[in-house]
């Protein structure tokens, strides 16, 4: 809890700290990566290119202040567990919190100037350090579970078996540890990161990928999607490599298993809506209920632009076989294909109408796709009465989803 003293100052001053926010971070990186060049090996580089990670920390340093003053209305027990996990899939250590603390405030102070007077400075201080400490607890914790020792790194490495493209920017990865050991068990929902080396010695960058294939199989499976350059920006640093470079017989670096969101829940009728390569986790729900609870009742709703650009499309018939009570629904904005593989597809003006998204009483929903998609399904149930804690999702990137 922050202290009364500091709460009263960091009250008075977070409307400038607000009004400054993306300055004060873009600040902290500039300063951060000129000290410490290395981390630039574990932040997202296009997410830094793009501003998208200096707002998304500033956004989350102000809500996380008002919080502890009692002016904030987010429920930061989901919201830091899923900061946890996504840290923890980088292998972030305690240590750099130090660092990130250090740059970040110094940041506050070059940029608000005078106004940081001691008693600021203390209090912001303080602010971090409650933040940084649950963080670090959390992930304490996730390190012990997944099995990771103490200061040990969290990478391991995996042969790649088997790669099948699905679509023109599809791929699939099987893939087994290379040390011949066992493929830790995982949940339907979880995700890996990848960590791959960037040509001319430029270091690493890491990105994170749900597993696609069955939980408690011999070996996992990621389907990435390249991404593919538009309006200017480059094309996808890991993706591109992984699509053009390796093939099989290589070894990718792979973290342990993370994410706190369960795409199955624990009891129940499942409804998953996708869009997209956010299919991935669903398809790993539909393995593993297949596997242990076919006869739950379980509805997949998926969105694509066609049948040509869904992937992994032909498993569904197979699924749809051992899962007696598995109801499938296709939107696709080109109906073209009119019905492969004896599924059928709707023509559908942009995104899903959540009003005809079929809903069993007491549904435990998960949502996977891109942020638009996910905010307006999830509006919609809300609004069909689902309750907000019934409706689990992931967002791969900075930021949370709202509303």
């Amino acid at each position: 809890m922050l202290s009364e003293s500091s709460a009263a100052v960091v009250a008075a001053t977070l409307p400038a700290v607000q009004a400054h926010g993306e300055a004060i971070t873009g600040r902290f990186y500039q300063r951060m990566f000129d000290a410490h060049p290395e981390l630039l090996d574990i932040f997202n580089r296009s997410n830094q290119a793009t501003g998208q990670q200096k707002a998304a920390l500033a956004a989350a340093v102000v809500a996380y202040a008002e919080h502890l003053t009692g002016d904030g209305t987010a429920p930061w027990g989901p919201i830091l567990d899923r900061i946890a996990h996504k840290h923890a899939s980088l292998g972030i250590t305690a240590t750099q919190y130090t660092i990130v603390g250090r740059h970040l405030l110094a940041a506050v102070g070059e940029v608000l100037g005078d106004a940081v007077t001691p008693a600021v400075a203390a209090a912001w201080d303080e602010v971090y350090w409650l933040l940084a400490c649950e963080l670090i607890a959390r992930e304490a914790r996730l390190y012990t579970g997944a099995g990771v020792p103490e200061n040990a790194s969290v990478w391991r490495e995996w042969r790649v078996a088997e790669k099948v493209r699905e679509t023109v920017d599809v791929v699939s990865f099987t893939l087994v540890p290379a040390d011949g050991g066992p493929a830790p068990a995982f949940t339907p929902g979880q995700y890996v990161s990848v960590a791959v080396d960037l040509d001319g010695g430029r270091g690493q960058q890491i990105r994170q990928y749900s597993l696609s294939g069955r939980p408690g199989a011999t070996h996992w499976r990621i389907t990435v999607k390249r991404v593919r350059g538009a309006a200017g920006a480059p094309d996808g640093m890991v993706s591109t490599v992984l699509h053009e470079r390796v093939a099989v017989g290589d070894t990718l670096r792979l973290s342990p298993p993370f994410g706190e969101v369960s795409a199955i829940g624990e009891a129940g009728p499942v409804l998953l809506v996708s869009a997209g390569i956010g299919l991935t986790p669903a398809m790993a729900a539909l393995e593993h209920l297949a596997a242990t609870d076919p006869e739950r009742p379980v509805t997949l709703v998926h969105a694509d632009r066609s049948g040509a650009a869904h992937a992994l499309r032909h498993e569904l018939p197979g699924l749809q076989e051992r899962l007696p009570n598995l109801s499938v629904r296709l939107w696709y904005e080109d109906a073209a294909d009119g019905e492969l593989a004896g599924l059928k597809a709707e023509v559908a003006d942009g995104l899903i109408d959540p009003a005809r998204i079929p809903l069993a009483p007491g549904a435990g929903v998960h949502l996977c796709g891109p942020v638009p998609f996910m905010a307006l399904v999830r509006g919609g149930l809300l609004r069909r009465g689902v309750p907000a804690e019934r409706i689990a999702y992931e967002v791969f990137g900075p930021g949370m989803l709202r509303g």
